[in-house]
């Protein structure tokens, strides 16, 4: 709630960069609905597959991760599942499903972060309820020493601190002392800052950071992994957020550098959709244009396996076809033999943009 103090007291003005993104965001705003009534076939495999990636990629940026193999039943089907990690990446497409389906009928309240968390965490013992004792931020280093990244609100005082929290966000709205997605931004690092659960604060981030989009009328993370693109970019994730929390609970901290970061995810978002709906005459198929987006993105050598991991909801068949086809096109080449053989885009060529 640090944050929202600041904004409350007026700013003076603001930095150049956020300037930039709030115009490029509100022109992908605008062209968002010609995208979403377009090419429907499409638009459920984007969604299907962001819902999968969100499920896969938020839990990956806390350390937890399934059989690749498993993806898809754990997601979609009803099998028993084997381990806490597998309850834990179900347990989150269940909280998706919720804001997938409410959108923006669901209000962001303290109840309604609590209902999150406890989707999210699944079965365990405290999922839905604040932390009971202090939890700090600790960074832990490969040779055993560890320090402080950030001193969180006290458990004593984190209830009171998260219900502040929702009524300055909705106070801010509402007078608007900001503009929305910079305030999004704010409550995303004030809650991180708060840290309320003993574990899945992150992910309860992330959820309410859709949550919010959804709430302003941003649609983009419907089809393309807001959570996906946060782990490519986890390294800044964990710069900036370190930066911005410094002096927060003295409110002497700079919120701008985590703030432009936050923007920067969305607008990647909204170009990806662009990027994907851009050309919808075009005959290939939806997951085709997936993995030759993959590709795209890829630097230097992969594999099929690194395909298939930064395409979960496409089959191995699948990728196997796409990368025999772009072999004969002469896009791709193969350095070697058998599964796990890697690969390389030839030089001057690219899958182009279907």
């Amino acid at each position: 709630m640090m944050t929202f103090r600041l904004f409350e007291k007026k700013l003076a003005s603001l930095p150049m960069t956020v300037s930039w993104y709030l115009a490029d965001l509100g022109e992908a705003r605008g062209k968002q609905e010609l995208f979403t009534r377009q090419s429907p076939q499409r638009l459920k495999v984007l969604r299907e597959h962001a819902l999968i990636e969100s499920a896969v990629s938020s839990n990956r940026i806390e350390g937890i991760e399934i059989d690749q193999s498993r993806i898809g039943t754990v997601i979609f089907g009803k099998p028993t599942l084997r381990d806490r990690n597998e309850e834990e990446v179900r347990g989150y497409r269940e909280a998706l499903k919720r804001v997938h389906e409410q959108g923006a009928k669901l209000p962001l309240t303290e109840e309604t972060v609590k209902e999150l968390h406890r989707l999210c965490r699944g079965e365990i013992w405290d999922a839905g309820q604040y932390k009971e004792r202090e939890s700090d931020i600790i960074e832990r280093y490969p040779d055993g020493r560890q320090r402080v990244r950030f001193r969180t609100v006290p458990a004593a005082e984190t209830p009171a601190c998260l219900r502040e929290l929702a009524t300055l966000w909705r106070h801010c709205n509402q007078e608007l002392w900001v503009h929305p997605l910079i305030a999004l931004a704010a409550f995303n690092l004030d809650f991180l800052c708060i840290h309320p659960f003993r574990d899945g604060n992150g992910r309860v981030s992330r959820l309410l950071l859709l949550l919010q989009c959804y709430n302003l009328g941003y649609e983009a993370g419907r089809y393309i992994s807001l959570e996906r693109l946060i782990e490519q970019n986890k390294a800044r994730y964990y710069e900036t957020l370190e930066e911005s929390s410094q002096g927060w609970h003295e409110g002497n901290h700079n919120p701008w550098p985590y703030i432009n970061y936050l923007l920067s995810i969305l607008k990647a978002a909204y170009q990806e959709f662009e990027q994907r709906l851009g050309q919808v005459k075009s005959p290939r198929g939806a997951k085709t244009d997936l993995v030759e987006s993959a590709i795209r993105n890829i630097a230097g050598k992969f594999t099929l396996n690194d395909l298939k991991r930064a395409c979960p909801g496409v089959s191995r068949d699948m990728v196997r076809r796409v990368l025999r086809d772009l072999q004969k096109s002469g896009t791709v080449e193969c350095l070697g033999r058998g599964p796990g053989a890697a690969w390389r885009k030839r030089k001057g060529n690219t899958p182009e943009k279907g």
